[in-house]
């Protein structure tokens, strides 16, 4: 990807968690703590290589309907957690992929090293 090595540039768009900013007590706390590496390594490595051309950034999805969450023995993980969410509901997949398309296009030329959450709110 390095323009410096023969490569175009490029977007990478790391995909954490609002848990990383929360902490996720009482729940997720070790799931957390490696969503909260993955920012500081996206903050490290985009400011390492957006010489060359290239961009990092992360998503931070909240409260999504996946099956994360049946996998991890809580199917209905969202739905008891929907109080705590200002938007009042579970996101979708397709609210975070828009917004990893979003930084993967040449309109987030701009956009590096940056979180964005896609959390209804939390």
């Amino acid at each position: 990807m390095s323009v410096l090595h023969g490569g175009n540039g490029g977007s990478i768009v790391n995909v954490s968690s609002v848990a990383a900013r929360t902490g996720a007590p009482h729940e997720y706390v070790d799931y957390a703590a490696s969503k909260g590496a993955l920012d500081a390594m996206t903050a490290g490595v985009a400011r390492e290589v957006a010489a060359e051309g290239i961009r990092v950034n992360t998503v931070r999805p909240g409260f999504i309907y996946t099956d994360m969450h049946a996998e991890g023995g809580e199917p209905g993980r969202v739905d008891r957690l929907v109080s705590q969410i200002p938007l009042q509901r579970g996101g979708k997949a397709e609210d975070v992929a828009k917004a990893i398309v979003w930084l993967l296009s040449d309109k987030a030329s701009y956009a590096v090293g940056t979180c964005i959450d896609v959390t209804g709110g939390v």
